[in-house]
């Protein structure tokens, strides 16, 4: 099977490549210039599939979070509710490491956290989206890509806006953005920051509360950069943000046997009888201290993050029945140091090339993680881990990009890294009729990885470009977060590693630029998500594949009117999955879209009027349904958004429909023994807003 798909795309790169080598030169559009290797280059040059979307389509397709990014990425999808799972290419969201497959790194702050999987956009100069295992130069966790998001550096000029926008379940949005020379040709200072409410479409008909899913964010950025002199600069970067989430667009629903029981109305009008609440507090600090050369630059940046996650929810999600009084709460604290020394080249370099050293720290603790089931009124089991697990990395990395000829680059690039875990946990279980117990479990583990990565490029004429790439993905292993047992072998999961191959072309013509990529991923230990009686946890399934195509464009009709858009196709299948009690082989990975897709299109009138409209389908996945031990299809769907406004100088006056024809569809699903879970996806939104920029 492998061989046969590597002898397919090398064909097809013969047949693209003979095909090309004759297509008419025309005038480029000019150069993109991303930062994907942490060093500048012209984005048709690098041999990888990148998205990138700057402020301006951030700004007019109403881009406020991670969560709206990655609808714009092929064969990417998130559940927004519950964490923020995050499913690429068929790699899921690590549960008892709490990681997701891909990591956002804005200012050089790492965020991976499934709880904390959330940016500001504020200030972004632009978003590169890196597609595929970037490991090398990225580190332990980015074995599906990395969002980077590149922030606009302060300069002499003062600058900035605010933004104001309101609209359906009272909405209200605040946004600023200032940035002035403090001494001139010196000291430069940024401060930009959002603030939102959204009182949400849930009733909770138990304590007659209309607002029951409200949310409330608060998100502050300051920036100093210091030019010491024309090689050497310093940039410090503070961040504070505090969220708080209610009841999400749930229901539940005991012992149901299939989606279609699953009804958006009935979510709307739901009963719970236990307050649910998520509260996220995140504290972050890089410094980056950059001394540049002509040959060479240097950089060292280290970076401080500490996440105080807080949250209690109703254990079965509905109320009126013998389990009320039912909760789970799980309080945590990360807290993570990381530190880079970074050595590329030049501008008079005669080649690119880069490598470093990188280290980090994190403590996690868990006090309480804790449930109580009721029964009739009365506890009939409850139980408590408090924990203490520390990690450590430490690596070293490089990577090369030699040119064979004026035509053919070879990209040759490694990672070593050695990751340490240790955990200190003490569990304490009451059940009725047995009475209480404890018992600890202390453990520590050491992984040791290379990471290698190989691509060839291949410039066929001044417009088109292709590649061909062989890279491995790693997500290191762990300890389940509330231990079964002290026996380290039912609570411990092996690392996830991938083998990953892909081909691409890539076109800047006159007024047309695309991107099209094949991959293969072959997946060893993917991690699994599993709950037995009540203990959720982590597991290896033995082995998988992910196979797809993706396609993205760009067209610019004329001088008014902009279409684009993105295809992803993917298939996926656990080859071995034997879990001991049910042998899962030969199903589809849950959580992975059959296809994703996107179109868009933008009119600007030379007076300042715009609209747009953005078309989204999505097709049909699988959710996993511990209590039937089987895979639910979840059919796709289509949302359509517009909007309409006005711009001169200064000034953009705006409405918005989201969800335009109020598709219902569901985002998220989780079975157990108690209830059945599912998530819908926001009915129609309508919303206007106003900005001014000086």
């Amino acid at each position: 099977m492998k061989k046969f798909y590597i002898k397919r795309l090398l064909l097809i790169s013969l047949v693209v490549n003979s095909i090309l080598q004759g297509a008419q030169k025309t005038t480029n559009l000019g150069d993109v210039i991303v930062s994907a290797n942490k060093i500048e280059e012209n984005i048709k040059d690098i041999p990888q599939s990148i998205t990138v979307i700057d402020k301006e389509i951030i700004d007019e397709k109403g881009i406020k979070n991670v969560a709206d990014v990655i609808n714009e990425i092929p064969n990417m999808y998130i559940s927004p509710s519950h964490g923020g799972a995050l499913n690429f290419r068929g790699l899921n969201t690590s549960m008892f490491t709490n990681n997701n497959p891909v990591v956002i790194y804005i200012d050089g702050i790492p965020t991976t956290d499934r709880n904390s999987f959330d940016v500001s956009l504020q200030n972004i100069e632009r978003i590169e989206i890196l597609r595929g295992p970037q490991g090398t130069l990225y580190g332990k966790d980015a074995i599906g890509g990395v969002i980077n998001v590149i922030t606009k550096e302060p300069n002499n000029i003062t600058s900035g806006s605010i933004n104001l926008e309101y609209g359906s379940n009272n909405y209200k949005l605040t946004t600023f953005d200032i940035s002035t020379p403090i001494i001139e040709n010196k000291l430069f200072f940024n401060l930009n920051g959002s603030i939102s409410s959204d009182d949400g479409w849930v009733k909770n008909n138990y304590n007659k509360d209309d607002n029951a899913s409200k949310q409330k964010e608060k998100r502050f950025n300051t920036t100093f950069l210091y030019k010491v002199n024309d090689k050497l600069s310093t940039k410090l970067v503070l961040k504070k943000e505090k969220t708080k989430n209610y009841w999400g667009n749930d229901l539940g629903i005991a012992n149901a046997t299939s989606l279609n029981q699953f009804k958006r109305e009935d979510a709307k009008n739901t009963s719970f009888d236990m307050p649910s609440i998520e509260k996220n507090d995140i504290d972050s600090q890089s410094l980056n201290i950059k001394y540049e050369e002509d040959k060479y630059i240097l950089n060292f940046l280290t970076t401080h993050k500490k996440n105080r996650f807080d949250s209690i929810f109703d254990a079965d999600f509905t109320s009126g029945n013998a389990y009320d009084g039912s909760y789970m709460q799980r309080d945590m604290t990360n807290d993570t140091y990381t530190g880079e020394v970074r050595l590329t080249n030049g501008k008079n370099s005669n080649f690119k090339w880069i490598g470093g050293l990188y280290f980090d720290t994190e403590e996690r603790k868990y006090n309480p993680y804790l449930m109580d089931y009721y029964f009739n009124n009365s506890l009939f089991m409850s139980g408590n881990a408090v924990s203490s697990a520390d990690s450590s990395t430490k690596a070293i990395f490089a990577q090369t990009m030699i040119p064979i000829n004026d035509k053919v680059e070879l990209t040759l690039g490694g990672r070593y890294q050695k990751i340490k875990k240790t955990i200190d946990m003490t569990v304490f279980n009451y059940a009725m009729g047995i009475g209480k117990s404890s018992f600890d479990f202390d453990s520590e583990k050491t992984w040791n990885t290379f990471l290698p990565k190989v691509a060839l490029s291949y410039k066929i004429n001044d417009n088109f470009s292709s590649y061909i790439s062989f890279s491995k993905g790693y997500m290191p292993g762990g300890f389940n977060n509330y231990a079964s047992s002290s026996n380290e072998k039912q609570n411990l999961f092996d690392p996830q590693k991938s083998t990953n191959y892909e081909l691409g072309i890539k076109a800047q013509l006159k007024d047309f630029i695309f991107s099209a990529s094949i991959f293969r991923m072959d997946i060893k230990d993917i991690h699994v998500y599993r709950q037995v009686l009540g203990n959720y946890y982590t597991d290896n399934a033995q082995k998988a594949y992910s196979q797809g195509v993706a396609f993205d464009f760009t067209y610019f009709i004329n001088d008014n009117i902009e279409l684009s858009g993105a295809v992803g196709l993917i298939d996926t299948k656990y080859e071995s999955f034997d879990a001991g009690d049910y042998d899962f082989s030969n199903n589809k990975i849950e959580n992975t879209p059959s296809h994703t897709a996107n179109i868009s299109i933008s009119y600007h009138h030379p007076k300042g009027f715009y609209a747009r409209a953005d078309l989204k389908n999505q097709g049909s996945l699988y959710f996993y349904d511990d209590r039937q031990k089987k895979f639910l299809k979840n059919d796709g769907y289509t949302t359509l958004d517009t909007k309409l406004g006005y711009k001169t100088s200064n000034w953009d006056i705006y409405a918005y429909v989201k969800n335009l024809t109020d598709t219902e569809y569901i985002t998220y699903y989780n079975s157990n023994s108690m209830v059945s879970l599912a998530s819908f996806g926001d009915s129609r939104i309508i919303g206007v807003g106003l900005k001014y920029k000086f």
